[in-house]
């Protein structure tokens, strides 16, 4: 499945990336079968995460450190500053986590509770905890799903007021009504998504999409 590309118009992408990489790909299609349990589903999530977090990383700031070698000693580059903080959205975001701090172990984990309300589909907080000093870190924003935007727009609201400034949103599926909504509200933001979905349905869900995040990670209905 190509990704909807098309469906964006003419929207500006300098800061959005859209997964092209056949291992994410391929790991994405596990996650949509309805047959892929939830100890597969949740590993599979996991390794999505560490995929894309390998290029959503690349401009962490680095600075040299004296190391002895073996052989000799010798200047080498570190990651330099406060370093990173990881947000998940609750609950499916957590399944992101491990991904990331498999690349990256000594980041901070913050958490950021929403839930959708199921009949205007409207985002609503009920809990906001972030490693502090937070707009001394690069913050990487997590949410398998990107459906309306509604819950990244209002999660990065939530860590602007807190004083965040370099912020990263990754999810693994989108739909483009929710890209263009995130995009609008915060071009100021880098984004990455594993793939871009077809459209979102009636009841705000995407579609083909892979069901509800949460439920298949954690095994839940």
């Amino acid at each position: 499945m190509k990704n909807n590309i098309e469906a964006l118009g003419d929207m500006d992408m300098t800061n959005v990336v859209i997964f092209e990489h056949p291992l994410i790909q391929h790991k994405i299609t596990r996650l949509r079968d309805k047959s892929t349990g939830t100890n597969e589903f949740r590993t599979l999530v996991s390794e999505i995460a560490m995929l894309e977090g390998y290029e959503a990383l690349r401009d962490l700031p680095t600075e040299e450190i004296p190391v002895e070698t073996p052989i000799e000693n010798t200047m080498s580059s570190v990651i330099s500053g406060k370093k990173m903080a990881i947000v998940p959205v609750l609950r499916a975001g957590l399944g992101m986590v491990d991904g990331i701090l498999s690349l990256v172990p000594t980041a901070k984990v913050g958490h950021i509770g929403l839930y959708r309300d199921p009949e205007t589909h409207e985002p609503h907080e009920y809990y906001c905890k972030l490693p502090s000093p937070i707009e001394q870190r690069t913050i990487v924003v997590v949410d398998p799903m990107l459906a309306t935007g509604g819950s990244a727009c209002d999660a990065i609201n939530m860590i602007k007021q807190h004083g965040g400034k370099k912020i990263k949103f990754m999810c693994i599926i989108a739909a483009p009504e929710g890209l263009k909504k995130l995009h609008e509200t915060h071009p100021d933001i880098q984004i990455y998504v594993g793939h871009l979905d077809r459209e979102l349905n009636a009841d705000a869900y995407i579609c083909p999409g892979l069901g509800d995040a949460g439920d298949r990670i954690f095994g839940t209905k």
